[in-house]
């Protein structure tokens, strides 16, 4: 670290910023040490969620040997006489005898004995009498061929999806053991911001509330926000405490800076707060922190929005994997065509969208400006004296 990237605050406190990829680490390695409880939730309420306990299937798929396509249930050598139908739901009434047939609906149960379902297509009829080619296979899915009773179907630490959530259904599982889903509020700082219409003189729309909201909910995560005036400084003070007392993380926008208005600082200072991360090393989104206090979380991001976009997914979106005890994901890499600018002393994130499997930035990106991260597919990681090696690829969308 160079005595360049030290920032001083208004009030003398000195910001020490730490790498991109540390403090993305660390704010996952805080997390993993403060893992969320349990919870069991519904089938209808678990996608998203993450399971805090391996799932184990309650019954077999299938749960009894049924036709695997719809035509005819034989046994024996052909021709077979017609005996019966059977539909999906039904129950065989009577085993099937040497040479005879029975018609079958795909899922139904084949009758005791059935050696082989025949399918329509290959089969020729006349009035009870049933005659088909040979065929390579019996088109008859056997109890328990997919899943056995107890098998092991998904780890603890798994992101559940509706086809997880559909497995679980299909063995018999009617609840699923997952981590609590924190609280978060959303507090947007300033005097200037106004979050309706087209705004003023001096005043600027609020960015921030409405991309982190949707950010959040599409994380799966119930959020509530709250605008905060940066003066009086009390009122900061209050809604920093309160909410940090209310609920598992509190992410604040603006005031984490060194200018005469940020005093996030000051704030943290006299609630007592612990610094974890105190600024990082990458632009845009250096003024960025995580604290923790009294086992609650609190995240200050930029002002401007597309700065606040990467240093919510630089330190929530780790510090989130930690609490709910899933892996870190390893973050893709590409080939990066355009103007990549490197720094000496901090890592670039730029926006870039895929194109022949190679990330292509896209022109444009300032710290206070979303046009192009509202194009991107993912963020590229330019760590600093990168020479054109492929990079790492931070996703922001899905």
């Amino acid at each position: 670290m160079t005595n360049a990237t030290l920032r001083r605050t208004a009030t003398g406190h000195v910001q020490q910023p730490m790498s991109w990829h540390r403090a993305r680490e660390l704010a996952y390695e805080l997390g993993r040490t403060n893992v969320l409880p349990t919870q069991d939730v519904p089938l209808g309420h678990a996608n998203g969620r993450i399971l805090a306990a391996p799932l184990h299937a309650r019954t077999m798929v299938p749960g009894f040997d049924n036709a695997a396509m719809d035509g005819y249930a034989v046994r024996g050598p052909g021709p077979w006489r017609i005996v019966g139908q059977i539909l999906a739901g039904e129950v065989p009434s009577q085993a099937l005898a040497p040479g005879q047939a029975t018609e079958i609906a795909t899922g139904a149960p084949v009758p005791p004995g059935t050696e082989r379902v025949v399918e329509y297509e290959i089969t020729a009829r006349v009035g009870d009498s049933l005659s088909a080619s040979p065929g390579p296979r019996d088109h008859i899915r056997r109890r328990g061929e997919y899943v056995t009773e107890g098998q092991h179907l998904l780890p603890n630490g798994e992101k559940l999806t509706p086809a997880a959530i559909g497995l679980a259904a299909s063995t018999g599982i009617d609840t699923m053991t997952v981590r609590r889903q924190p609280s978060v509020r959303l507090l947007i700082t300033g005097d200037e911001i106004t979050d309706h219409g087209i705004p003023g003189q001096g005043t600027v729309r609020d960015a921030i509330g409405p991309m982190l909201g949707a950010l959040l909910r599409q994380w799966n995560l119930d959020i509530e926000s709250e605008r905060v005036p940066d003066r009086p400084p009390h009122l900061h003070y209050n809604a920093v405490s309160d909410a940090l007392r209310r609920n598992d993380i509190t992410l604040v926008c603006g005031s984490s800076s060194v200018g005469p208005a940020d005093g996030l600082h000051t704030t943290l200072h006299h609630i007592g707060a612990q610094v974890n991360i105190d600024g990082v090393a990458c632009r845009p989104g250096h003024p960025q922190l995580l604290a923790h206090h009294d086992g609650h979380w609190l995240l200050g991001v930029p002002g401007n929005p597309y700065a606040a976009l990467v240093a919510v997914h630089t330190l929530l979106d780790p510090l989130l994997a930690g609490l709910a005890g899933r892996e870190l994901p390893e973050l893709k890499t590409a080939e990066l065509n355009g103007d990549a600018k490197t720094s000496a002393d901090c890592t670039r994130l730029l926006p870039v969208r895929f194109h022949r499997r190679q990330a292509h930035v896209i022109e444009g990106a300032h710290s206070g400006f979303l046009g192009p991260a509202a194009q991107a597919d993912a963020l590229a990681v330019i760590a600093p004296y990168w020479h054109g090696e492929p990079v790492e690829l931070l996703p922001i969308t899905g």
